[in-house]
């Protein structure tokens, strides 16, 4: 299976139809808009408190320039330190390769299940559905992940995997579906929180408990002392990262930096980006290996998996700076009616419309780059100053240059886009068009608004109110009161 495969989800409809299709679940908007107004809420709260916001941002920005640029020098250095420490490093130019690291490494130590940390990279590659096929169950330990995983789902946010799910949803899954991976439901089951919770720790403790495997991804790597970071706010990660013997680490290469000092500026601002907390209740930081202290093997994959290429595009590559906050997808206005579904891929909301077509390939993913309303709200929320809507417009010419290449004939729009420059290029031709269109209005327009339109227009206009043109155009006025004026003026000089 490519890495297209795994990152973009086979079968789903392109953004457009996906979207009509969650605009219409009422209970999905209710769910949305309650999530991310609360965590875009508390995350106003703790940025305020911080008068050095900006600057935090912009070093943080300067920073993953500054690793994109000799990223091959750092992860090397990485390879080096965390060798010495006693690890081992892999590398992975795609998801196939991967998933064949990672199995191979399971079954060395003959065990049958794994434990796992939340990780993008892991769903990205579809590493879960690999394993299975090598008879390798992997379970999974954050609780959103465990709704998503226990109800046969697939995740929606990046930090709430299952945002989408209400808690009489996730009390009625957790009932029927507990008990055919581990521990069932208790009794009497409610939809409280804390319940839920409780059912959560029990269903999850003997699986940490009897692990001997772990799998994680990063959120950091620091390439001069090898050490590795895990932030996280249940705890579950720090019971998969200190108990099991063997610890598999997957981690896209882009998330190395060059040295242990840069954390201070990252960990400041992820959890307030991300949670809204002033730091993660959890920050796990692990060296190589240590002895009777923690996994006795850690291996670490380094995952290419379109990366180098996404490098490549100096506009693009400003996308491999995201840190997996999520702040992008809580401000969105798209998101938030929309949901991480109907992005049909790992990664939903701004970050995946630049990241994915990146990663994939435009083609592949061709709708994305025009999931958005470009208003700017997501640069404003990115920690790491990532200019979405900048990479989205980069994005929208290139899906259109591949569209009109495998075209025979120009498209409607391009057709439309050609005859408009010949009627703006002059204006006499301007002029006459607008009388025709005042015109033509007068004729089909009702309470100053057009229905919708004909031929190519049909689709825009199917969803917006079109004004009717006015009646008089500025040219028209301009010309008109000037002559009157003009007029005036000489009645009043004789």
């Amino acid at each position: 299976m490519s890495g297209a495969d795994n990152l973009v989800w086979l079968g789903t409809p392109a953004f457009p139809e996906a979207a009509r299709t969650a605009l219409a679940d009422t209970r999905l908007r209710a769910n949305l808009r309650r999530a991310t107004g609360t965590i875009r809420d508390r995350r106003l709260a703790v940025v305020a408190e911080l008068d050095d916001w900006e600057d935090l941002r912009e070093t943080a920005a300067a920073v993953k320039r500054r690793t994109m640029r000799h990223l091959d020098r750092h992860l090397l250095r990485l390879e080096e330190t965390v060798t010495a420490a006693g690890g081992t490093v892999h590398w992975a130019a795609d998801a196939a390769e991967a998933n064949a690291i990672v199995t191979r490494l399971v079954q060395a130590t003959g065990e049958s299940e794994i434990v796992k940390v939340k990780s993008m990279a892991t769903q990205e590659i579809g590493l879960n559905e690999a394993l299975a096929e090598a008879g390798v169950r992997a379970y999974e330990t954050d609780l959103a992940e465990l709704i998503v995983q226990l109800g046969g789902d697939r995740p929606s946010h990046i930090l709430v995997p299952a945002i989408h799910r209400g808690r009489s949803e996730i009390r009625e899954i957790f009932r029927r579906q507990m008990g055919k991976w581990g521990r069932p439901a208790p009794e009497g089951l409610t939809d409280d929180p804390r319940d839920l919770a409780e059912a959560a720790r029990l269903h999850l403790r003997e699986k940490f408990l009897r692990a001997k495997v772990a799998v994680s991804g990063a959120n950091f790597a620091a390439a001069d002392t090898g050490t590795v970071v895990v932030v996280e706010s249940e705890g579950n990660g720090r019971m998969c990262l200190t108990l099991p013997e063997t610890l598999i680490t997957v981690m896209g290469i882009e998330k190395v930096l060059p040295s242990f000092t840069d954390l201070d500026v990252f960990l400041q601002l992820l959890p307030r980006s991300s949670t809204g907390e002033r730091m993660n209740p959890y920050t796990s930081l692990w060296t190589g290996v240590t002895e009777g202290d923690g996994p006795q093997n850690f291996h670490l994959v380094l995952l290419d998996n379109g990366r180098t290429s996404t490098l490549a595009d100096e506009v693009g590559r400003q996308a491999l700076s995201c840190i997996r906050c999520s702040a992008c997808l809580n401000v969105c206005p798209v998101y938030e009616r929309t949901g991480g579904h109907a992005y049909g891929s790992v990664y939903p909301g701004p970050i995946g419309a630049v990241l994915t077509p990146q990663l994939v390939g435009v083609e592949n993913a061709a709708s994305l780059p025009f999931a958005s309303t470009l208003c700017g709200a997501c640069y404003d929320a990115c920690p790491v100053k990532i200019d979405i809507p900048e990479v989205l417009v980069h994005l929208r010419a290139k899906a259109v240059e591949a569209k009109r290449r495998d075209r025979l004939l120009p498209t409607p729009e391009a057709l439309a886009m050609k005859a408009a420059g010949a009627v703006l290029s002059s204006p006499r031709r301007l002029a006459a068009v607008q009388r025709l269109a005042a015109l033509g209005a007068r004729l089909v327009a009702r309470d100053g608004r057009i229905g919708v339109l004909p031929g190519p227009f049909a689709r825009w206009s199917g969803t917006r109110d079109t004004p009717a043109p006015a009646r008089e155009s500025l040219r028209a006025w301009w010309r008109r009161t000037r002559e009157e004026g003009r007029t005036t003026t000489e009645g009043k000089g004789r």
